[in-house]
């Protein structure tokens, strides 16, 4: 990788407004690069994802360019709408270009055909990948994006094979959490209390942890969490599954939440996602505090070393290995120890951070001085930041 060059003028474009795993990671993100003193804009619909950035860093807006639970006549109504909406993204991006050299760094997959549309050069576009590529639409839409991406970073191995055999030159850096963390206490709770934590949608699995949990009477479930706009009628589902007799008082909707508070009340954290999913943050902060986590086996940070995996989509196999780790003390104590110590070695944030600016900017780590990433202050409202970066000048 080629040496620090000074001040970078970097422009960072995500589909969405909502500020969930990926977002979260991509300010993160910006505030290390805003640390080492270049220069930021974010492209992203207004909500509160950009209410979130930090006050030196500028907002471009574009409307949302996913699609978010549709069905039947109104899906296609949707991707309709969609197309458009890229042509419209890229005639923004095209303005960023007009401003002079900036090195594009696309947050999600979704964005990349408004890329396509608008970049001049490959070489000036990483793509940050946080999906493990399944679908026949992410597959279509990431060789759209090809022809604009010079160089993509993955945030695990199981993510980066997909979009290599497509071929896309690619690095993997690592998604971390804060640690050291104090571990959860062990508490005997009667009942034991499950948990799954993130945005309330479909792919997520909170259907098939509600059927598994209607097997097993003696367990208390809480869903942490808020549906993304479109996904209102899958919560509704999701309420009236938990109504009925065999859930009935056992189920607990709690909104949004802080995740370590919440999670650290938790006897087993569960990830049901149907669809695969490269690195859910939730897992790793479970880990980090000592709760056991089942997760369904699509690879990425989550290992049979780690935690107990099981078919995605399988009720029945997620409450076999629920039943199993809530009779199982000594089960409960190994994935404890085996997920803290994953976390100090493979997932602290103070090391996996800077490796991954590093890494997107094509800075030599070894020769990087990294100056820590402190909390910037946020913005609370407003389309634009102050002070901002070489679109908005």
């Amino acid at each position: 990788m080629p040496a620090d060059s000074g001040t970078r003028e970097l422009v960072f474009v995500a589909h969405t407004a909502q500020a969930s795993g990926a977002e979260k990671v991509m300010l993160d993100v910006i505030e290390v690069a805003v640390a080492r003193g270049h220069r930021v804009v974010v492209v992203c619909p207004t909500g509160p994802l950009s209410a979130r950035l930090p006050d030196s860093v500028g907002h471009l807006p574009i409307r949302e360019l996913g699609l978010t639970g549709q069905r039947g006549a109104a899906r296609i109504r949707a991707a309709l709408v969609m197309l458009w909406r890229w042509f419209q993204a890229a005639i923004v991006l095209r303005k960023v270009f007009r401003g002079g050299r900036v090195e594009l760094v696309v947050n999600s997959t979704m964005a990349l055909p408004a890329v396509a549309l608008s970049v001049p050069r490959r070489r000036s576009t990483v793509w940050l990948v946080h999906d493990i590529l399944a679908s026949r639409r992410q597959f279509v839409v990431a060789r759209i994006g090809r022809r604009a991406v010079g160089r993509a970073v993955a945030v695990s191995e199981r993510a980066a094979a997909p979009v290599r055999a497509l071929g896309f030159d690619v690095d993997v850096a690592w998604l971390g959490v804060t640690w050291p963390v104090e571990a959860a206490p062990i508490v005997e709770r009667r009942p034991p209390v499950i948990g799954i934590l993130g945005v309330i949608t479909a792919w997520k699995g909170h259907h098939v942890l509600l059927a598994a949990a209607a097997e097993l009477p003696e367990v208390g479930i809480e869903i942490a969490g808020t549906a993304l706009p479109g996904d209102e009628p899958y919560l509704a589902e999701l309420r009236e599954r938990a109504a009925r007799p065999d859930l009935a008082g056992r189920v607990r909707f709690l909104g949004h939440v802080d995740p370590l508070v919440t999670v650290r009340g938790w006897d087993v954290l569960v990830s049901a996602s149907v669809l695969p999913e490269a690195g859910p943050l939730a897992v790793l902060e479970a880990m980090s505090l000592g709760v056991p986590v089942v997760a369904t086996d699509h690879g990425g940070n989550v290992t049979d070393d780690v935690a107990l995996c099981v078919a995605p989509d399988d009720p029945a196999a997620l409450g076999e290995a629920l039943r199993r780790l809530v009779h199982d003390p000594q089960l409960r104590a190994r994935l404890r120890e085996a997920g803290r110590a994953h976390i100090a070695t493979r997932h602290d944030r103070s090391r996996t951070l800077p490796r991954m600016v590093d890494v997107l900017l094509g800075v030599d780590h070894s020769n990087l001085s990294v100056p820590s990433a402190r909390p910037g202050r946020r913005r609370t409202s407003g389309p634009r930041a102050r002070g901002a970066g070489p679109a908005l000048r």
